[in-house]
């Protein structure tokens, strides 16, 4: 049998009382290598989320010592959690100093937020002890945990051979094990009434592994006020590059949107973000002056999901369609029926790839239908022979479901004001409609190149998700 792995993990911030925590680390190395003298700890403490899982991901540990050295927030425990699944043993220092000045660690509180993570993370069960390095019961503890993770580990059935995982499965395994290392971004909040797309971050790392940050919108726009034109002109000449009729909209939006584009180039790169889901109305009208959409747009073509109205998990299948697809996916809301035709239309306001454009058009720049100012993209999107509709929704109770369906992609033109693509459904597209409105679904879709839904159900499988078929 392999042998036994035992891990530490001393986790803090650098702003507490650095004195305190070294030698709190220390002492408590020197405990745990009496306990297990393999034990595997780190040269130092691990003071962010980044070392945390620099240190954790080539190891395969058979028990934890997740540590808080001093407070760390639930951020820590959830990186840890995205990749490991075995036994926990949370440990929270004693205070060493109370003299009424500096509090020097503050672990009891980072336990309270590493231990609300690992409840919410599928309730997952832990060992938890309280105290200082020398302590009696913070050893007995640890031996407790060593002797109940060895034993599961020794009478843990020998793994049998698979039989031959199909196709579908092979890759949704993939495509599972790629979202763990998934990191979005939550850009402002949704508007009044579209709270649909609305994601908790621990909810997102328990059901799919995928790490969420957010930002206020207004950080970005300040962002982009600070861009100069010189900055902001070799992103105005990547969109001039990319679209037709920029040259319609007036200089001081083009300039806008530039700097909007930058800003946000900026920030997904700076934080190695794979996905989105941005505000965009109102502030980005009332506040800056220019919208976010032909931004959003451009970003999908640079590889980054991005998705509008605040839709983060209209964000996340958006990605999951790209990554299958392997080009960039429409999103927007089904607007229109016809039952001769068997079609459905989807259309968004403003935001689409450019890549997606008919040919004979290009990716036309237009202005916003409602408040009608630019850029914002206005095209209708090319044909393609095989398709499909995809959307990770939500029950009422909160579980998660996919929506797929499949078809292809018309020659049709722009049909209405913004973006559009038409689709007819190998389903009739009539009852598809009702059948979805009355199973609740969310309002927002993704539509990707390729027949993709037997990946898609094989997915929902390994996620225990239902699936709504049409």
């Amino acid at each position: 049998m392999d042998p036994f792995h035992l891990v530490y993990l001393p986790v803090g911030v650098g702003t507490f009382h650095m004195e305190s925590a070294a030698d709190q680390f220390a002492r408590s190395v020197r405990a745990l290598q009496a306990i297990d003298g393999n034990v595997i700890v780190p040269e130092s403490p691990l003071l962010s989320v980044e070392a945390l899982r620099e240190f954790i991901t080539p190891l395969h540990p058979d028990l934890v010592v997740f540590q808080n050295l001093t407070f760390a927030n639930g951020a820590y425990m959830s990186e840890l959690l995205r990749r490991y699944d075995g036994p926990v043993l949370l440990w929270t220092l004693r205070e060493p100093v109370i003299d009424g000045g500096r509090l020097r660690l503050n672990s009891l509180t980072g336990a309270y937020s590493a231990a609300h993570t690992l409840r919410n993370f599928g309730n997952r069960p832990f060992r938890y002890v309280f105290g200082a390095p020398e302590e009696e019961a913070v050893g007995n503890a640890v031996r407790e945990a060593v002797a109940a993770a060895s034993s599961a580990k020794a009478k843990a059935p020998a793994r049998e051979e698979c039989p031959s995982a199909k196709p579908e499965e092979v890759q949704a395994a993939a495509l599972k094990e790629k979202l763990r290392g998934l990191k979005m971004a939550a850009v402002g909040h949704t508007p009044q009434g579209f709270g649909f797309g609305r994601a908790l971050d621990a909810e997102l790392m328990y059901r799919f592994g995928v790490e969420l940050e957010s930002i206020e919108v207004r950080e970005l726009i300040n962002a982009a006020k600070a861009v100069s034109d010189e900055e902001a002109a070799d992103y105005l000449a990547r969109t001039e590059n990319a679209v037709c009729g920029l040259d319609r909209t007036p200089e001081k939006n083009r300039l806008d949107h530039a700097r909007l584009y930058k800003a946000y180039t900026d920030y997904v790169r700076a934080h190695g973000i794979g996905a989105l889901a941005s505000r965009c109305w109102p502030d980005l009208f009332t506040e800056f002056g220019t919208p976010v959409c032909a931004v959003l747009s451009l970003l999908n073509d640079d590889g980054v999901a991005a998705a509008c109205e605040a839709d983060l998990y209209g964000a996340l299948s958006m990605w999951i369609g790209m990554q299958l697809s392997g080009e960039a996916v429409f999103f927007g809301d089904p607007v229109s029926l016809d039952e001769q035709e068997n079609t459905l239309t989807f259309w968004h306001c403003g935001m689409a790839a450019c890549s997606l454009a008919r040919r004979d058009t290009g990716a036309v720049i237009g202005v916003h239908p409602n408040r009608k100012i630019g850029p914002a993209m206005d095209f209708g999107c090319e044909a393609f022979p095989e398709a499909t509709i995809f959307r990770i929704g939500r029950e009422p109770d909160g579980s998660f479901r996919f929506f797929i369906a499949e078809g292809e992609a018309l020659d049709k033109p722009k049909q209405f004001i913004g973006t559009s693509i038409v689709i007819r459904t190998d389903a009739d597209s009539r009852r598809l409609a009702e059948e979805s409105v009355q199973a609740g679904f969310e309002p927002h879709y993704v539509v990707m190149k390729g027949r993709h839904g037997a990946v898609l159900k094989a997915l929902a499988k390994l996620y225990g998700f239902a699936v709504y078929e049409y």
